[in-house]
Order: C-alpha cells, then sequence, then structure tokens
C-alpha cells in the first residue's frame, strides 16, 4: 500500500476503530495543520523569516494528491500573502474536508463509509476501521519515536507526533498517564532535539509544522467564542 500522508494518518488517529466516529470535534483544523506541515516538509511552500510567519512559495508544481493540491492551489492564488493563522482556518474551511480525507482511506480500504443514527433519529456518516494495520503501524512509529529515547526521529514522525500533540490525538490513542509520563521526551521531539544530525533545513521544517500546531488550540478557541 502507498504510503499515508500526514493528513492521513492524522485524520485516521481521530476516528474511533470501532464505531467509526470522531473524536475531535475540530478535526478539520488538524487536517489543514498537517496539509501545511506537508507542503512544508515537501519544500512547496515556507514561512518567511518575519514577525508576521507569512507563507512563501515560489509557484510549485502540483503534487498529484487532490486534496494537497487543492489546499496548494489556494494558497499559490491568493491575491496577498498570508501568515500562518490565516491558512490554518481558511484550509479547515474546505467544503466537506474531514469527508474527502475520510473518503480517501475508503478508497484504500481501511475504513469504511456506513451511516447510523444519533437517538435512533439523527442520520449520520461514520467510518469504521477494517483494515487495523495502518494504524497499527502509525501507533508502533509513535511509540518507537516516544519510548526510545537515545534514538533520533525522522522529521516526518516529528511532525506527526507534534500535531497529534497539539490537537490532544496523542492523548486519545496513547492515553492521558502515558503521555504525561513521557511528556519531556514528546516536548524534546517537537523541539528538534531527537533529529540527529539532520540538516538545519530540516529542522526548520519540524520548527514550522511545531508552530502551525501550537495555533490550532487558540484558533479553535477562538471559534467556538
Amino acid at each position: 500500500m502507498k504510503s499515508l500522508y500526514l493528513y492521513e494518518e492524522i485524520l485516521l488517529l481521530a476516528l474511533r476503530d470501532e464505531e467509526g466516529t470522531f473524536s475531535n470535534g475540530f478535526v478539520e483544523y488538524a487536517v489543514a495543520g498537517a496539509i501545511l506541515a506537508e507542503l512544508l516538509l515537501k519544500k512547496h511552500v515556507h514561512i518567511a523569516a518575519d514577525r508576521n510567519h507569512l507563507i512563501d512559495h515560489d509557484n510549485p508544481p502540483p503534487t498529484g494528491d487532490p486534496i494537497i493540491d487543492e489546499c496548494q492551489e489556494k494558497i499559490t492564488s491568493a491575491k496577498r500573502r498570508a501568515a500562518l493563522t490565516n491558512w490554518i482556518p481558511r484550509l479547515a474551511r474546505i467544503p466537506n474536508l474531514r469527508k474527502k480525507v475520510a473518503q480517501q482511506l475508503c478508497d484504500r480500504g481501511i475504513v469504511k463509509c456506513d451511516e447510523d443514527k444519533i437517538m435512533f433519529l439523527f442520520p449520520r456518516t461514520i467510518y469504521p476501521e477494517i483494515d487495523p494495520k495502518p494504524e497499527r503501524e502509525i501507533m508502533k512509529r509513535l511509540k518507537k519515536a516516544i519510548y526510545e529515547e537515545d534514538k533520533p526521529v525522522k522529521p516526518r514522525t516529528v511532525a506527526l507526533i507534534s500535531l497529534a500533540y497539539g490537537t490532544q490525538l496523542l492523548r486519545h490513542n496513547l492515553g492521558e498517564k502515558e503521555v504525561r509520563k513521557h511528556r519531556k521526551r514528546i516536548e524534546g521531539i517537537i523541539a528538534g532535539e531527537a533529529t540527529g544530525a539532520a540538516a538545519r533545513d530540516v529542522l526548520d521544517v519540524c520548527d514550522s509544522a511545531t508552530s502551525v500546531t501550537s495555533l490550532i488550540p487558540a484558533l479553535i478557541a477562538g471559534s467556538v467564542k
């Protein structure tokens, strides 16, 4: 199976395996952050070295992924540059973003699309897991990075841990007790302390992904006022 994109991994972590419902009511923000992190890792966009953290680009080519390319097109076609604080909610508001990502997971045969009713009255779409292997691999990777404290962590895993931690998905999947127990290691990974001899630009990408994540709780709080 083709490797999952960061935003697909994030959505999979957000789904309750058997129920097929979402553990986080603001999944779109997590997905938007993951898409931005993916574009940063691919070096299709970068964050300008200014106090506003404006997103810059050099008219990158399409990635071949419809969801990433839709987001990239929004960024590259914008009349004015915008900051991270602007792009996360803009991308999160893409119509049916959550369903589009879930459908890709359906197409991969990882989850299935189904229907049930809340209180036997209100219909809703659910996505119960039918192939647990991809999520098991994700969790294996996360646990290895967090528990093996003497090992370097790859930039993509740094970004995933950063996003999962910042959106409470790490607590949902590992448990509050485990996250508290390994908090120092997790925060060290997010700070780029576990990337070994990675080049400076790779560390910059990790820093950028962390910056994306750190904004999500504040944006969510602002959206519910």
